[in-house]
């Protein structure tokens, strides 16, 4: 494996690390800033669906884009403007500034979360192996470092706007040097029919998948200990466990997936994802106690961890390039995080938390049975590993 490679690799790898330590930075300071700012939770709900839609609609937008230029040119210039979004979300001074940060940081997200799919699947293909799961790992690291660092700076008595900052300075310069270690594309030969043309059928499939693990994702994420707290009557610390616990297991099955797929495929793999997530989403809603539902929530995210890296990477080589099949179901997927924790809020007024968590039940099957859906055979050139090579040759720089 020539050196180019392997430091494509493991930039892409350190791009995902980032992308969820600047994501989970936010998150994780949200109450300081409602003390900043004085917000109430309405208003809290506001700026995270603000956030969500601004990175909508990058990413539905970004099908053309990908098409023309490639990950490697997106993914150099979205980084950086992650980064500086993110600074931006640190130093507003006001509601009105806020909001606007955060539209800003959303949709330069939406950017960065295309771009590094799909040079995460320029790299497998490279490979000819897959790559994915332990590429999403990385974001499980970055997601789990920010609620570290998050914790460390909220005991230090670190302002939000300092930290957030902090974040932001030190990730511009590490995404500028990691624009460095991205592999090229070939580039794509697109007429104007061909760019109006529908993407393959498998592609909106496999973007339906991702919607339901992702409405699974975010149900767990923001209803999950409310639930462990008023229906299991966990104290709150107990009921802090969940999320941490659930991001636990999808990190352990990220680093396994590869692996497992070469076994097993997408199909198989995706099947037992989905019933695997039924299952056990159906253990925490019938847990006679906290503690039961806690370690099932780590149970959940064993189930559902490998479900999007598995549907972007087919997604990826859907097409002659990945970037505007990824950017599709990509954006489709992000749908079902900003629209589960709303239905279950309706649902929950209607007919009680309890009631409406089950549709994390429903999503799993939903999940098992569209994965049937899907060809039972994977491009070859993410189905096996690599045979032993010979001796290194000579590489030709790329152009």
């Amino acid at each position: 494996m020539t050196r180019e490679l392997r430091s494509a690799r493991h930039g892409a790898v350190l791009t995902f690390v980032l992308a969820g330590l600047m994501v989970g930075t936010m998150t994780v300071r949200i109450p300081a800033l409602t003390d900043k700012l004085g917000l109430s939770e309405a208003m809290v709900g506001t700026i995270l669906l603000a956030w969500g839609l601004g990175a909508l609609v990058t990413m539905q937008s970004m099908r053309r884009v990908m098409a023309r230029v490639g990950s490697r040119a997106v993914l150099r210039a979205g980084g950086p403007l992650t980064a500086l979004s993110l600074f931006g979300v640190g130093l507003a001074p006001d509601l009105p500034l806020l909001l606007t940060a955060v539209v800003l940081f959303g949709m330069a997200f939406g950017v960065m979360d295309v771009a590094m799919n799909a040079q995460g699947s320029a790299v497998e293909q490279a490979y000819r192996r897959p790559l994915m799961n332990g590429m999403h790992a990385g974001w499980c690291v970055g997601a789990i470092s920010a609620g570290a660092l998050g914790a460390l700076a909220i005991a230090a008595g670190l302002p939000f706007t300092v930290h957030v900052t902090l974040i932001g300075l030190l990730s511009l310069p590490v995404m500028v040097l990691l624009g460095r270690t991205y592999l090229p594309e070939p580039p794509a030969v697109e007429t104007p029919a061909q760019g109006r043309r529908r993407l393959p059928p498998v592609v909106y499939l496999l973007g339906a998948i991702m919607f339901f693990a992702f409405m699974v994702e975010g149900t767990v994420a923001d209803w999950n200990g409310l639930y462990l707290r008023d229906e299991l009557g966990a104290p709150e610390a107990v009921a802090a466990l969940g999320y941490p616990v659930f991001e636990v297991g999808m990190l352990i099955a990220r680093l396994t997936g590869d692996r497992l797929r070469v076994r097993f495929g997408v199909r198989g793999m995706l099947t037992v994802s989905g019933v695997a997530t039924a299952g056990f989403f159906a253990v925490v809603l019938l847990a006679p106690a906290a503690v039961v539902a806690v370690a099932a929530m780590f149970f959940v995210g064993l189930g559902v961890a490998t479900i999007s890296p598995l549907t972007l990477s087919l997604a990826g080589t859907a097409t002659g390039t990945p970037g505007p099949a990824i950017a599709q179901a990509g954006a489709m997927g992000y749908a079902g995080l900003l629209l589960g924790p709303v239905v279950i809020g309706f649902l929950s007024d209607a007919a009680g938390l309890r009631t409406a968590l089950g549709i994390g039940v429903l999503l799993g099957l939903l999940i098992a049975l569209s994965s049937r859906l899907l060809p039972g055979r994977e491009p070859a050139t993410v189905t096996h590993l690599p045979e032993p090579e010979p001796e290194p040759q000579p590489v030709r720089a790329a152009a």
